[in-house]
């Protein structure tokens, strides 16, 4: 296990031990509290670009799934196809791990797939360190070889063509219902939740005008980086919007953006995210609260709404935006993930919801 150092835009330092592929990388820095979940988190395309870091302080005790695909062509038991965080960043990594459904350990999935892994790193003080400065970029170094340093850019990328699909995939063929997926960078689950409802899906390009097809309903997905780099996206959005034939549309996380954006909300940064499993929101208009599994930077601002918008729910922690909805037409969205793989499922409803007024 090499010795690697952590070296953050602020000049902060954090040593660590190697435990994963052996490369130097580059990215912005987030931290996640979830307690489970690596091998969902580690293939959520919305990490694409990023360094996650782990407040949990054991990771790797029970191991990684095997990569089987079902019939459907989706992973069993992973939310894409590979792991699209960039490296990951633990206190304390178990080489020894037992489950009952684990075929090789954390170490060895990530070198089999070429991303790196340190342990030994203080993550509450790194978490603490981001929440004073914000999410900020960060090199993953080897103290043997200080003259290679990595370089990487996360602002501005369009991370969300990196990740889409290329081609139309279709799921569920023939069933009564069809529904639009825009995939911005979409977690398999989202997909198992619409198939489990016996829609079909016609997942298509991020960029894709999905307005030439037939289809009953839209979904928007989720996705990594910044929203304002899906122009293509809103334009096609917002002609769905516009036309006079008013079908239902869904969105999920980047999806609940692209929506309010394509409705004309602007969009701003967090200071640090909202990266875990315990994120609670509040339904508008009601005392119902949620416990929710989230995964964002941005945020919709709620003061720019038009009028025949609203906000649908509110996170509880910072007051801002967690889901949109239009006033009378069926359109509605959530920053969050109801579908939770992983994560709690208390808001799986909005599934229900969406197929209902197809």
């Amino acid at each position: 296990m090499r010795n690697v150092t952590l070296i953050l835009d602020d000049g902060s330092r954090f040593h660590g031990t190697s435990f994963g592929y052996e490369a130097p990388v580059a990215g912005e820095v987030v931290f996640n509290t979830a307690m489970t979940g690596y091998p969902e988190s580690l293939t959520d395309p919305s990490y694409a670009g990023q360094l996650m870091v782990l407040t949990y302080p054991l990771v790797g005790n029970y191991g990684v799934p095997p990569f089987t695909v079902e019939p459907d062509g989706i992973a069993t038991f992973m939310e894409s196809d590979r792991i699209y965080a960039s490296a990951i960043i633990v206190s304390d990594y178990s080489s020894e791990y037992s489950h009952w459904n684990a075929c090789e350990s954390l170490a060895d999935w990530l070198k089999r797939e070429g991303v790196p892994g340190i342990t030994g790193i203080d993550t509450r003080e790194l978490t603490k360190v981001l929440r004073e400065h914000g999410v900020m970029m960060g090199k993953i170094v080897f103290d043997d070889e200080p003259d290679n340093i990595p370089e990487a850019q996360y602002s501005g990328v369009n991370y969300v063509a990196q990740v889409s699909c290329k081609d139309i995939i279709k799921y569920n063929e023939g069933a009564p219902k069809k529904v639009v997926l825009v995939d911005c960078g979409v977690k398999n689950n989202i997909i198992r939740c619409l198939i489990k409802r016996n829609v079909e899906v016609i997942r298509v390009p991020w960029n894709y005008d999905f307005n030439q097809l037939e289809f009953d309903g839209l979904f928007l997905a989720n996705g990594p980086g910044d929203p304002d780099t899906c122009v293509d996206a809103v334009e096609n959005i917002r002609k769905f919007l516009d036309n006079p034939v008013v079908r239902p549309c869904m969105g999920i996380c980047m999806g609940n953006q692209l929506l309010s954006k394509a409705a004309g909300a602007r969009i701003y940064k967090l200071k640090y995210g909202h990266r875990s499993h315990n994120q609670p929101v509040r339904m508008v208009g009601t005392t119902k609260c949620f416990i929710t599994s989230q995964n964002h930077g941005y945020a919709v601002d709620n003061t720019t709404l038009p009028a025949e918008w609203e906000p649908y729910f509110i996170n509880m922690n910072d007051g801002s935006n967690e889901g949109v909805r239009h006033k009378v037409n069926p359109w509605f969205s959530a920053q969050f993930h109801p579908e939770a793989c992983s994560g709690p499922v208390d808001t799986e409803f909005l599934f229900d919801d969406f197929v209902k007024l197809l």
